[in-house]
This record gives structure tokens, sequence and C-alpha cells, in this order.
């Protein structure tokens, strides 16, 4: 396999160094001390800690080591992301197909939440991640169920927020539930975002907060799709009996919902790295959606802009941007929407010698697999095409992470523990003069 031409080593190590500050800006120990209550202030009540998510153990760990007072509780997360904790237990389960152990776990939750007094305080740790950690289907529904629908979400194109509505109404812990369970405890919750918006009710199905869509809102979903599902799943939603907890009602009237880190506020940290670096970042949109290879070859169209025009901004710069793509499955290959959207990027660019690129998401995990995404070079075509891969084939396969890993191109971080959805640049360099 031929090496990475040198020359474009700092170009790749400074988006490297922009990936690892987006991360770090949303580190549980770093954004959880200053959102944690006086324990003062709890006189003789006391606190239960829940949540789920890939960052959620993280979450609880820093907890631990900021409260002083007595505390229980229960977290789970996916397989892998698991960290120590003494007071709070910490249960590992499967993402983003739902298992039993999920299953089991968000029983245990409901369990432990009954029978608390207005003294109490529910401390909820919620990530990205959770929707499928937290995997309780309603009465008349099985597991099962549920992770065919997941399967089948995934694959269709549908946005986070619309595949979410459809676990809302098909959960009996999601949308609402969970806080209503709490009652008459005060619930806080502290939230990771993920998605695009930062829209409570969408990270992790919104299991603390209130939704105010219906049964048929996720009846449209599926029907937009053409998603085939079991006749027990159509009569829960034409029945009703999946409505969640709507806004207004008594039981959430305790519950408070804190943002303590954001999609937006990774990109700004990822910004400062370019700036000291002498490249002024641009950020494009914290919350960009759509068809990845779509995205991919737009922001690429405007890279080439800048490049070839100085238009709309004039190199050395970076183009950041954030959210979370879809993709909708057509091929057998291995995905994901980071590395599909790097694949087309790279495509549009076609090796151009002033241009790379980064996309990863920043929980380390883009699709199913164990990589976070990877790197593009202008020389990046050139040395696909020289170990025979068609980079037009790959992308019609959705093949990313196949491309990208035979070019040793890859970015593994391994568990990041948080998660603020995906992180993409394009790093233009300044025309040489001659």
């Amino acid at each position: 396999m031929k090496t990475p031409d040198v020359s474009f080593a700092k170009q790749q190590a400074l988006l490297r160094r922009m990936f690892d500050a987006a991360i770090a800006s949303a580190q549980p120990a770093l954004c959880i001390p200053a959102h944690l209550p006086d324990p003062q202030s709890l006189g003789k009540g006391r606190l239960i800690v829940i949540g789920a998510g890939k960052a959620s153990a993280a979450m609880a760990r820093a907890v631990e080591d900021n409260w002083p007072a007595p505390l229980s509780g229960l977290v789970v997360t996916r397989y892998g992301y698991g960290v120590p904790c003494e007071r709070i237990e910490i249960v590992e389960a499967a993402h983003p197909v739902p298992d039993a152990a999920g299953e089991v776990a968000a029983q245990r939750m409901l369990q432990l939440v009954q029978g608390l007094t207005a003294d109490d305080l529910v401390l909820c740790l919620i990530s990205g991640g959770g929707s499928s950690l937290l995997p309780l289907p309603l009465p008349g529904l099985s597991l099962q169920h549920k992770q065919d629908i997941s399967r089948a979400l995934l694959k269709s194109g549908a946005t986070i927020s619309e595949m979410n509505c459809v676990r809302r109404h098909l959960s009996a812990i999601k949308g609402g539930r969970l806080a209503a369970a709490c009652h008459p405890a005060k619930v806080l919750t502290l939230l990771i975002s993920d998605v695009p918006g930062d829209d409570p009710m969408d990270i992790a199905s919104g299991p603390t907060v209130a939704d105010p869509t219906t049964c048929e809102d996720a009846l449209a979903v599926i029907r937009r799709y053409n998603i085939d599902v079991p006749a027990k799943v159509m009569a829960v939603l034409q029945s009703g009996r999946g409505e969640s907890i709507k806004p207004g009602d008594p039981r959430l009237a305790g519950t408070e919902v804190r943002m303590i880190a954001t999609p937006q506020m990774a990109l700004e940290a990822a910004a400062t790295v370019a700036a000291n670096a002498g490249y002024t970042a641009y950020i494009l949109g914290d919350a960009l959606e759509g068809e990845a290879r779509d995205v991919g070859k737009v922001l690429a169209g405007m890279a080439l802009q800048v490049a070839s025009r100085s238009q709309p901004f004039e190199a050395p710069c970076v183009l950041l941007s954030g959210g979370e793509t879809t993709v909708t499955v057509r091929g057998n290959g291995r995905g994901g929407r980071n590395v599909e959207w790097l694949l087309a990027a790279g495509i549009t660019l076609n090796g151009h010698p002033r241009i790379h690129a980064m996309a990863g998401d920043t929980d380390g995990v883009d699709g199913q697999e164990e990589i976070a995404g990877a790197c593009l070079a202008p020389d990046s075509l050139d040395r696909a095409w020289a170990l025979g891969l068609r980079p037009k084939d790959s992308l019609a396969n959705n093949d990313g992470h196949g491309f990208f890993q035979a070019l040793g191109d890859s970015v593994i971080t391994g568990p990041t523990l948080t998660n603020v959805n995906d992180f993409r640049a394009l790093l233009i360099d300044a025309p040489t003069e001659n």
C-alpha cells in the first residue's frame, strides 16, 4: 500500500486535533460539575441517579466524583462504554439495535423510581444512544418488534427525529413516561445533545420530557418510508394506546432540563484549534441533515468555490459542520454516514491539491463499525485507483468504511464516552505563491 504523501501530514494532523478538541469539549467530567445541585438543598430527600446513553456511564462517574453525600442509581450505556462507579450501577447493552440487557435495565429503572416522595430528587443523565439502550416495549409488544423496527428505520433514510417519533409511541419508558413514573419526586435531566436542533424530546427519545407528537405522526413516518410493520404494532398506533406524555401533564410539573453539551459547542472548540493554526474557521451549521452523499457533494462544491474563486471565504480556512445525515442503504457495504459523506465529497473534489477533509462521529462509532470516521487527502483517489478500488462503485455499495480502511485512512478513537454527533471538516489551503 502506498504511504500518504508526507507533505500532507501537517494538514491531516490539524484535522485530527480539531476532531479531538470537539470530543474533549463534551467530556462529562468537564460538563457535569457546574450543573449539580447543592447537596444541602435536598434536606431529608434522597438523590437517585438514572440515565441512558453512550455518555451516561462517564456522566455517572462525574456525578460520583463531585457529590459528597449519599446517592444510588442505575444507568445503562453501550457495550464497551462502561466506566467504574462505586455507588451507581452501570449496565451495558446493545446499540444501535437493542437487546435483552437494555430491556431488563429499563424495567429495573422504572422499578427504582417507584415510591419516591416530593423531597427526593431524580438526576437523569441522558445522551445520544439512549433510544436503543432503553428498549422497553408497551404491553402487547415484544423486544423482537422493537429490534425489527429499529433495523427498518435505520435503513429507511428517515431522520433521527422521525425515527424517535416512532420509538416514543411504542415505548413504555420514553416520551416522558420515565419522568411521570418518578412523580412526585423532582426530576433534573442533564442532556448531552447528539441531535440536530438540540430538541430534548429527540435525545434518547425524550424519556423525561413531554412529547407533543402523536401516534398519527408515528404512523405518517411509517407510511412515508413504506416500512413493513407487524399487525400488533399497527394496532398500538392506530388505537392510540401508544400515546406519550403530553405537555401540561401534572406529573411533569417538577421537572427541569439542562443542556450541558451540544454539537455547536464542539464545533466552536474545533474552530479555536483551527484559528490557533492560522486557519479561519467557518461553522456552516450544527444541524445539517439529508442524504450523506448529497450533503458531501454540496459541501465539497463550496470548498471548491473557496479554493478557486475565494468565495464566499478566502483560504486558508476550514469549513466545519455538524448534525446527522442519513444513508438510504441500497448496497451491501459496511457504511456508515460519515465515511459516505467523505467519499462523496472526495469524488466531487477529485483530488484538488489544496483541499483536505475529515468526518467522524464523536462517539467513536460511525454506523455499526468500531471506527469513528476517516480522513481524505488530495492523493486519496489516486491511491484508491492504484489498489484497484473504484470510488464511485464503493459509494454505490455504501462501502465507505471498506474504501478508507483499504487506504489506511480510517480514524479509530475507541469509546470516547461522549456523543455530540457528527464532525465534518473541509480544510482549504491558500494558493502557493510562485
